[in-house]
């Protein structure tokens, strides 16, 4: 019970942090705002707005009841209210008649009138109009041969005071909730930068120089995470400087090798040194595209369908078939996703006969699935082929030229462009690599 309620109300919270804050110092200004409001419309308008309605209708029966004794001229007794009391009367010889309006219940005005005419004078004795005319209310009051029609000024039962304050103790909550507004997003953009050049920094993006900014606490983080982006890229730059060197010292005797072996009168022995020096090359140059970065390759904008189709054509393999959308447009380093799929295609045709690759879009992402009718491999292995170096004993993985980089240097891409790779068991009996990619 207690744990529905609790994630009823994280769904109703807004996900941002500066709305969250906003949240935390609007609620209490708001709902400080409500009771004042409530209190003062209960104690002040409300009274205010009674009381002069009562005094309002009282005038109205003195009159009534001072025109019906007929003890004063008409005409100077409607002078004198019209004068001193700002109430205009006319008799009207005329059948009293209650004519169709609609009733305003939540009106504070036509609720108070209401009340006050329906004791004093009577239920079915009246009848008021207070929308047609913007400072005029319209009131007609049935009399024996006829009815009175008396036109009021507004302000004879309402409070422009009272308005007033209310304006005066709305405007500084509004007031403060924009101030608060300014304040909070000056105090939620520092930790937006950091948070946007952890992102970037994660997908493999070179960023630029780092400054922090802020609240003490934000500042201390942007340090901790400058000096950790530094030793991170220090790692590897040097790692990188690392194999090159080696690569370049390898290289060398490989080559000498090479062509001492044209030298060797034996040819089957000739051939069997050559195909391991070939194995190799190609493991030193797995090595050397593990340890390269993406960095130096600026974002673009691409059709990933064209990209997917062209490599397929490059194979020249009539065992691949393809089923994708025309014109899919994504944003991402365009080489990376291109080594990316090779490295999967280049597995499904070494373990496999059969491939398939589809490409789907869905709203805003991208499935692309790549089937192969191979040995496959165990569930309990899903998670370790992303492994660097890493290489199961049986079926699929088992190469002795390869060092067990091609899934984890598709992994790193991929999750560097926002996406996620996962294995399952294909309908071709082998293994299905599904590819997420955000569009």
């Amino acid at each position: 019970m207690s744990y529905g309620l609790s994630r009823f109300i994280k769904n109703l919270l807004p996900r941002g942090l500066f709305y969250r804050a906003l949240l935390i110092v609007a609620t209490p200004i708001i709902i400080l705002q409500l009771i004042i409001t409530f209190v003062f419309f209960d104690s002040l308008w409300i009274k205010t707005n009674k009381g002069m309605t009562r005094a309002l209708v009282g005038e109205m029966k003195t009159f009534i009841t001072a025109y019906e004794n007929g003890k004063y001229n008409n005409n100077d007794l409607s002078g004198l209210f019209s004068i001193y009391l700002d109430l205009n009367v006319e008799f009207k010889n005329k059948p009293f008649l209650k004519k169709d309006k609609k009733k305003r219940w939540f009106s504070p005005i036509d609720r108070t009138l209401r009340r006050e005419l329906k004791s004093n004078i009577g239920n079915e004795n009246y009848w008021f109009d207070t929308t047609t005319y913007k400072e005029l209310i319209i009131i007609n009051i049935k009399n024996n041969e006829g009815y009175f029609e008396f036109l009021i000024p507004k302000d004879r039962v309402t409070s422009t005071s009272a308005r007033l304050f209310a304006l005066w103790i709305t405007f500084p909550a509004i007031l403060l909730i924009a101030i608060a507004m300014i304040f909070l997003k000056n105090q939620t953009r520092p930790i937006i930068n950091l948070a946007r050049a952890a992102e970037k920094f994660g997908k493999g993006e070179n960023i630029d120089e780092y400054r922090p900014s802020g609240a003490l606490e934000i500042r201390q983080a942007g340090n901790e995470f400058d000096k950790m982006r530094k030793r991170i890229m220090r790692h590897l730059n040097q790692r990188s400087e690392m194999l090159s060197g080696i690569s370049h010292d390898l290289r060398t005797p490989l080559t000498r090798m090479k062509l001492q072996l044209a030298f060797v009168k034996d040819k089957e022995l000739s051939k069997k040194m050559s195909l391991d020096i070939d194995e190799m090359e190609r493991m030193l140059n797995e090595y050397l595209q593990f340890t390269s970065s993406g960095y130096s390759e600026k974002d673009s904008t691409f059709d990933i369908s064209e990209l997917i189709q062209n490599i397929i054509n490059g194979y020249k393999n009539n065992n691949i078939s393809s089923e994708m959308i025309p014109r899919i447009y994504m944003s991402g380093r365009k080489n990376l996703i291109q080594r990316s799929i090779n490295n999967l295609i280049d597995n499904a045709i070494k373990y496999g006969n059969k491939i398939d690759l589809k490409v789907i879009k869905n709203n805003n992402s991208l499935l692309v699935t790549i089937d192969d009718d191979g040995p496959g491999i165990p569930k309990n292995e899903y998670e370790n082929v992303f492994k660097p170096f890493y290489k199961i004993d049986k079926g699929r993985g088992y190469s002795k030229a390869s060092v067990g980089l091609g899934l984890s240097i598709t992994s790193d891409i991929i999750r560097s462009h926002g996406g996620n790779i996962l294995l399952e068991n294909s309908p071709l009996n082998g293994l299905r690599v599904k590819i997420f990619l955000p569009l």
